[in-house]
Order: structure tokens, then C-alpha cells, then sequence
């Protein structure tokens, strides 16, 4: 039996090609995954450990002091230097810089623009930096940057090089080009050195360190130096070992790495699921097509435990040889993703491709599990074939007691799942979250078993038009299409799937994009925003805006933090005199006009939450502010993505704040004015962006635009195995019609007939899954709206018909490109060869 198998795969590797591919698919992302994120957590890790390979101890300030600390004094530098064991303390102190290309655009982003001190010890070199053109900065005019920034930039020694901090940029002398193990710069960012004076002046006091790095005496351990330091240190600071904080480092890119694995872990799960039916549908038709081949076995003597084994036994072998396939895959997969993919705004270090001994062992316990429980039921149908099925018919039809158990079982299950959708829809919060959870399980697995008894009364509708609009090719098709409803089910089930997920998030995603865009368009009243990547602004950014002829308002907002009766929130710091003519609160109590009066606004939920409410009194400490005092509740708000929980005046902050820069900057004018005007007053400081009302409503809403991509990954996957069942269904079911074919084309049916013939059944099957696919996810979208619209401003359900409808589209594409293959050789087959066939 188990020659019997091998030789059934090597005679059926055509028809077996597709399932291949389909669980090739599967395992491609399932190993893919665990490549990329090992990849990933060592790239990171492995950059971490090198950060601090040159660091034995760091003195660091302590999170846990409560009181003001301007950072590491001179004499505290000088005090660990002195202390036994050490060969070498070095203060370090960071920042932010942007360096600005010759066009005067942005080096890298965000929060990868990094500015330090290069301090150089008895030797005159910083061993945390290697330079590989010139020297370090050593006067205030002086600079130098690393090699990728320099690069990307067009610098070389001796150029001058525009470099912005808060205002705008100022031009340096370019001194050194370097390279260096920071953790920033691995990752795509930029990194700026200034002369130790300058970057204490820049970012922290004169005479003042954010941290020291110290280098242990030949012999001395590191967690010894660590307790010797810590002898020395005021209750401000605290020494650690480079060892400890790589260790933490390496924990947090652990984290990391799970969170990534999950994401793609969920592509990898739609792609071995919606597998599972194109496998079973496979082997179903196997079995049938060989009926008198197995009722033969069973003639001779095989046990019906042997032919269940001996189709198993073919399913681990298309099993293994797509695992196999799928490793080489999910490994290029991952080599791919690993030189393309951007993470905000910043690169993966380089390291190898980590390919573990876990990883190709899930790989082939994953492709070949779930190839064999896909086969599994079909297997056991092929063992109930009797022996004297070796002389009837090649075909034997399910039970008609098998088909209404199949539809009373799938049509119990849908009511119920759809029942208990509904009432969490209508019970809300958490507990309905759960029971629309629950209940779209039971729904999704009812509407699969039930596909099959669907299938004619829904194709049913579209069969006049078939006829009408495509003669006898569209009455054929249509016949066809319901001739066999577990196989027409089974193959619409895979795209079904990936649209009831896709649909579903899609009505979410755009019912809370078009609830925050109104929202958006109420709140905001400005005319332009400006923003900048990674880059804050200053008060003179907000004067030059205000020279620019037409601008009639610029308000500034300070995005900060305080605590409020004990609560750490995030605040947005305003000028309440022009506030009001750039935003508008979604007051629900008291008035935005409080503002003025020193007093705060809270967002309503916030509120709820910790029992506040207008007139209430708070005790509030600003920033790292130890101070406390009295604030009033002036007015609730609803909340939205357009401030802070927090708003308050500037003047009420300022004053315990240590960063007085600014965030965004909204803008007002009469109409005269356009976004170059307002971009050239913002020239000299890179990275800036002047967005127009509708570049703020994609700004606030861009969100729900990202997770929709995703979800249309999602949906990509489901297509490409939708294709492959498509055409694996239809490529055996012309195999099984040859005789019928010939006699059609006997009979004056041309070649271009039979073409339109399959294709019409191919794409009628494909619109047949997507409209079950989008009728069942607009169903579970809407509940998964009702259960959360608590927490939906202004709450309208949006359903996406031009989404739908482009779903429709993409599902008659996949059918006519599936049919190009078999379609093709039905045309091909001789007339006579096909009517002599069995």
C-alpha cells in the first residue's frame, strides 16, 4: 500500500500541483515569520550587545529620585574617575539634531536624528566612534557626522553642513566623518557630534552630563565597579553594569519581536486555513475520480484501515515536498523583507538571515499536519467505497442522508452563531465584544458547511442572465457550476473566508475613519497645519509664520505632560487668546473660553474614569516639576485624535516646563496665501510640512487607512489561494468531463465556446464566494460597530459599497485568470480521443 501511494502521487503530480503550491504557501509564511523575526531580535540584540561592548559600567540619572536634577556634575565625573577600579570615565551627553540635505530637506526621520558629544580621552580618540575621514569637533563652529549621513547628504570634510535643533538651522564646519556601533545609526538614523561644551550648552548645563561611561581597570568584574561607583554617587544617579542594560535592551526587542511574529503569524493563519479546503477538495476529487481504482484494492484484500492510510500516506508526501519547497520560499521571504522592509522611518541592523533548527522543524510538522488532516475526511470517504464499486460507475454521489445531516448541522449553526451576534451587538461593552466573538466563530463555520446547499439557489439567480447574455456556453456554465455543490462549495469557501475577514474590518475601519473625519472637520477650523518630522518648533517659527502676508492667525500648541490628582496625562499646552479661532473643543460641559482663566479641560472619558467633572479642584504637578498646585475642571470634552486628554493654557504651564517647544503650529488666513508661501517662510528648517484642510483629515484618519492596507494584504493572500483552488477544481473537473466536451464539441460547440464555458462556471463560482464572503463580514462588521460605538464619536455605521464592489471585481478577475489554464485545455482536446475516454 505504501508503493501504492507514492506511485498515486507520481501518476496525479499535475493535479497534485496546486495543493503543493497552496500549502507551499502556508508554510512560506509561517517560516518566513519565524525567519524574520529571529533575524530581527538577533539584528537588534546583536547591535545592543556592540552599543555597549565599549561600556562596562553607565552612570545614569535615577528614574526613582523624585527631586530636580540638572544631571551628572563635573565634580561627580571627577569623583568616579577617582574611584577604585576604574581605568576610564567619559560624560556623555544627547540630544536631537536635524541635518538637512543640500536641498534642504530631512536626513532620516523621526526620532532617528541624534546629536551627542564627542569627548576624546588621553589619546585624543572617543572609543565609541572610529573616524574614517578627519577628526572629531573640537571648537563651536565644528562638527561631524557619520558616514551614512554624510553620504546620503553629499558632505565631505571641510563643507559646511545646515543643521536645525529647535529653530531655525545653522550652518557648521563640517570636521569628521565616523563610524559607529550606535543603536540609532544601525538603524537608519543620523547622528550628529558637537564639542562637549556646545552639547552641554545645547542640550543639558554647562558643566553638566546626561551619563557617564566607564571602562573598568584591567581584572576588576563589572558588577564589583558598579557597587564602588555607586559609594561615590549623590541620590540623583545610579551605576549599572553594560551587561544589565544590554540585557534590558535585548528584553524590550524580545518584546518586540513577539508583537511583529503575532501580526504575520495572522497572514500565515489566513493562508494554512483558507489551504485547508483547496487540500480537501482535492483529494475529495481524487478519490472519486479513482473509485474503481480503490473498490479494485478493496476487491483484492485491502482493509478499509489500509486505504485510509495509503491516501494519508499521499498527503504526507505532498506534505513534505511542499514544506520542503515552502522553507526555501519563507527563507527568500524573509532575505526580502529583511533589505526592504522600513520601521519607522529606519532600517534593520545588519546581521545574517537566522534560519534555527525550530524553525525548519515547524515547518515540516506544520505543511505536512495540515495536509493530512485536510485529507483526512477524504480518506475516510475513499475507505467506505465498496468493492463492487469496481465494476459500476466512476462516479458514486454522496448520500442524500450525508447531505441533509451536512445542511441541518450548517444551518443549526449559522442561526445560532447569527442569534448570539446579535445579542452581543445589542448588550455592548465587553461582555458583547465576547459574545460577537463567540458567535462569529459559530456563523463563520455554519456558512461553511452550509456553502454547498447555497450554492444552488444563489447561482440560480444568475443562470437567466448566463443565458441570455452568453447563449448555450453561459446555460452550460451555470449547469456545471451546481452540477457538483460540495465541490463548487469547497472552492468558494477559500475566498468566502478571506472576505468575510476583510469585509468585516473594512466596514469597522471605514465607519471609524468617516467618524473621526467628521469629527476632524468640526474640531479643527484652521486652514493649514504645520508639522515636522521628529522636529519641534520653536516661537520664532510661529513669528516668521506670521510675517507671511494673509496669515491672519498662527496658534502654537506644546504637547507636555503632567499629573493631575495623581494621574500622569498628556497635555496640549495652548494660547488660549487664538485657540478657539483654530480649534474648536467638543465641549460636553462647562466652556473652551475657561481656558483664558488659567483653568484645565479633560477629555470626557478621562473624566468618567477617575470621577472628575466641571468646578471640580485638582491638585496638578507639571512636567519633572516636584511643585503642586491648584487647578479648576473649566470644561469636558469629548475625545477625539486632535489634542491631548489634557488642554491648558501655556501660560499656566510654562512656567514648570522644560521643554517650551512646540508640536504643531495652526494656522488661520484670509484666503490670499498658499501652502509654498507658508513652506518658504519655514525654509530653513528641514523636514517641515504644511498640510491643507484635507491633508489634516488624512493626517487624523490616516490611521484607519494603514489597517485597511493590511487587511488588503490579508485579502491579497486569500486571492492567490483562491486562484490555485480555482484552477485545481476546475483543471480535474474538465478531466472528469473529457467524454462530455467531445460530445459537445461533436455536436457544434467550437473551441471559443468551450473557453467561454469554463470561464463563465470559473468566475460564477468566484462571485458566488465573494457574495457569500461580504454578505456574512458586512453582517459581523456592523456587530463589531454596534458593540463599540460607545466608544465612537458620533457614531454612524458606514457600509462600503464601492469597497464591495471592487471586491466583486477582484473575484470575477481571479475566476477568468484561473480559467485561462483549463479553459485552455478543453479547447485543445481532441473530439474523439475525449468521447472514448471513460
Amino acid at each position: 500500500m505504501f508503493r501504492t501511494a507514492l506511485r498515486n502521487v507520481l501518476a496525479h503530480k499535475a493535479r497534485l500541483l496546486m495543493t503543493m503550491l497552496a500549502v507551499m504557501l502556508g508554510v512560506a509564511f509561517v517560516s518566513g515569520t519565524l525567519i524574520f523575526t529571529d533575524t530581527y531580535q538577533n539584528a537588534y540584540s546583536g547591535q545592543t550587545a556592540k552599543s555597549y561592548a565599549h561600556v562596562d559600567v553607565q552612570v545614569a540619572e535615577n528614574t526613582d529620585y523624585s527631586g530636580e536634577s540638572p544631571g551628572i556634575s563635573q565634580k561627580t565625573l571627577d569623583q568616579i574617575a577617582r574611584a577604585h577600579g576604574v581605568a576610564e570615565a567619559v560624560g556623555r551627553v544627547s540630544g536631537s539634531a536635524y541635518v538637512a540635505d543640500r536641498d534642504g530637506g530631512l536626513i532620516a526621520s523621526g526620532v532617528f536624528n541624534a546629536a551627542a558629544n564627542f569627548a576624546p580621552g588621553k589619546d585624543g580618540k572617543d572609543p565609541l566612534y572610529a573616524f574614517t575621514d578627519g577628526s572629531g569637533p573640537t571648537t563651536a563652529g565644528q562638527i561631524a557626522l557619520d558616514k551614512d549621513t554624510a553620504d546620503t547628504g553629499g558632505y565631505h570634510v571641510g563643507d559646511t553642513v545646515p543643521v536645525a535643533l529647535k529653530g531655525p538651522a545653522k550652518t557648521y564646519q563640517l570636521s569628521g566623518i565616523f563610524t559607529t556601533d550606535d543603536d540609532l545609526v544601525a538603524r537608519g538614523g543620523s547622528l550628529v557630534l558637537f564639542d562637549t561644551p556646545v552639547t552641554q550648552r545645547l542640550f543639558r548645563r554647562p558643566g553638566f552630563y546626561e551619563s557617564v561611561t566607564v571602562t573598568a581597570a584591567p581584572g576588576v568584574p563589572s558588577g564589583h565597579l558598579a557597587a564602588a561607583i555607586g559609594k561615590v554617587l549623590p541620590k540623583s544617579a545610579k551605576a549599572e553594569t553594560g551587561r544589565r542594560l544590554a540585557d534590558e535592551e535585548a528584553e524590550l526587542v524580545e518584546g518586540d519581536a513577539r508583537l511583529l511574529g503575532g501580526i504575520l503569524f495572522a497572514f500565515a493563519g489566513v493562508a494554512l486555513f483558507v489551504s485547508v479546503f483547496l487540500i480537501a477538495n482535492t483529494f475529495t476529487m481524487l478519490a472519486a475520480q479513482r473509485t474503481r481504482e480503490l473498490a479494485l484494492l478493496r476487491a483484492v484484500g485491502a482493509s478499509r484501515r489500509q486505504v485510509t492510510r495509503s491516501v494519508l500516506i499521499e498527503a504526507m508526501a505532498v506534505g513534505a515536498v511542499a514544506s520542503a519547497a515552502g522553507l526555501g520560499v519563507g527563507a527568500a521571504m524573509a532575505a526580502v523583507a529583511r533589505a526592504t522592509v522600513d520601521l519607522g522611518g529606519g532600517r534593520i541592523p545588519d546581521g545574517p538571515l537566522v534560519v534555527t533548527s525550530t524553525t525548519v522543524l515547524v515547518a515540516v510538522v506544520v505543511g505536512v499536519l495540515v495536509t493530512m488532516l485536510a485529507a483526512w475526511l477524504p480518506a475516510r470517504r475513499a475507505a467506505k467505497i465498496p468493492p463492487v464499486a469496481a465494476i459500476g460507475s466512476a462516479h458514486l454521489p454522496a448520500t442524500a442522508r450525508s447531505l441533509v445531516l451536512r445542511n441541518l448541522l450548517g444551518g443549526v449553526t449559522t442561526l445560532l452563531g447569527a442569534a448570539v451576534v446579535v445579542a452581543g451587538a445589542g448588550a455592548g461593552g465587553s461582555e458583547g465584544r465576547g459574545l460577537v466573538g463567540f458567535g462569529a466563530l459559530l456563523a463563520v463555520m455554519g456558512v461553511i458547511v452550509l456553502i454547498p446547499l447555497l450554492s444552488r439557489p444563489v447561482i440560480a439567480v444568475v443562470q437567466p442572465l448566463l443565458r441570455r447574455g452568453f447563449g448555450v456556453s453561459g446555460k452550460l456554465a451555470g449547469q456545471n457550476a451546481v452540477r457538483s455543490p460540495r465541490r463548487t462549495g469547497a472552492t468558494a469557501s477559500a475566498l468566502a473566508i478571506g472576505l468575510t475577514v476583510v469585509s468585516a474590518m473594512t466596514v469597522l475601519a471605514t465607519t471609524l475613519g468617516q467618524s473621526t473625519d467628521r469629527m476632524t472637520t468640526d474640531i479643527v477650523r484652521a486652514d493649514y497645519m504645520a508639522t515636522a518630522s521628529g522636529v519641534r518648533f520653536d516661537t520664532s517659527a510661529a513669528t516668521a509664520l506670521r510675517k507671511v502676508p494673509g496669515v491672519t492667525t498662527v496658534s502654537q500648541e506644546q504637547q507636555s505632560w503632567m499629573q493631575l490628582d495623581g494621574v500622569q496625562e498628556d497635555v496640549s499646552a495652548v494660547t488660549p487668546a487664538d485657540f478657539d479661532r483654530v480649534i474648536r473643543l467638543p465641549v460636553v460641559s462647562g466652556s473652551q473660553g475657561t481656558l483664558a482663566k488659567g483653568q484645565v479641560a479633560v477629555a470626557d472619558d478621562e473624566a468618567r474614569a477617575h470621577g472628575w467633572k466641571v468646578g471640580d479642584t485638582l491638585p496638578a504637578v507639571y512636567g519633572d516639576s516636584d511643585k503642586s498646585r491648584k487647578v479648576t475642571v473649566g470644561a469636558v470634552f469629548a475625545p477625539n485624535d486632535v489634542v491631548m486628554p489634557v488642554v491648558v493654557s501655556t501660560d499656566v504651564i510654562e512656567p514648570n516646563a522644560t521643554d517650551t517647544s512646540f508640536a504643531k503650529l495652526y494656522l488661520k488666513t484670509d484666503g490670499s496665501t498658499n501652502q509654498k508661501a507658508l513652506a518658504d517662510a519655514l525654509a530653513a528648517r528641514p523636514g517641515i510640512k504644511i498640510d491643507d484642510r484635507q491633508a489634516i483629515r488624512d493626517e487624523f484618519s490616516g490611521a484607519f487607512g494603514t489597517v485597511l492596507n493590511v487587511l488588503y494584504a490579508l485579502l491579497a493572500i486569500s486571492l492567490v489561494i483562491a486562484v490555485l483552488g480555482v484552477v485545481n477544481t476546475l483543471a480535474m473537473s474538465v478531466f472528469e468531463r473529457q467524454r462530455e466536451v467531445g460530445m459537445l464539441r461533436a455536436v457544434g460547440l467550437d473551441r471559443r465556446g468551450v473557453t467561454r464555458m469554463i470561464q463563465l462556471e470559473a468566475v460564477v463560482i468566484s462571485l458566488f464566494g465573494a457574495a457569500i464572503g461580504i454578505a456574512v463580514g458586512a453582517f459581523l462588521g456592523w456587530a463589531v460597530c454596534e458593540v463599540t460605538k460607545a466608544d465612537i464619536p458620533r457614531y454612524a455605521l458606514v457600509l462600503p459599497w464601492d469597497r464591495f464592489g471592487l471586491f466583486l471585481l477582484l473575484a470575477a478577475l481571479v475566476g477568468l485568470l484561473a480559467a485561462m489554464w483549463p479553459a485552455r485545455s478543453a479547447a485543445r482536446l481532441n473530439m474523439l480521443t475525449a468521447i472514448k475516454s471513460e
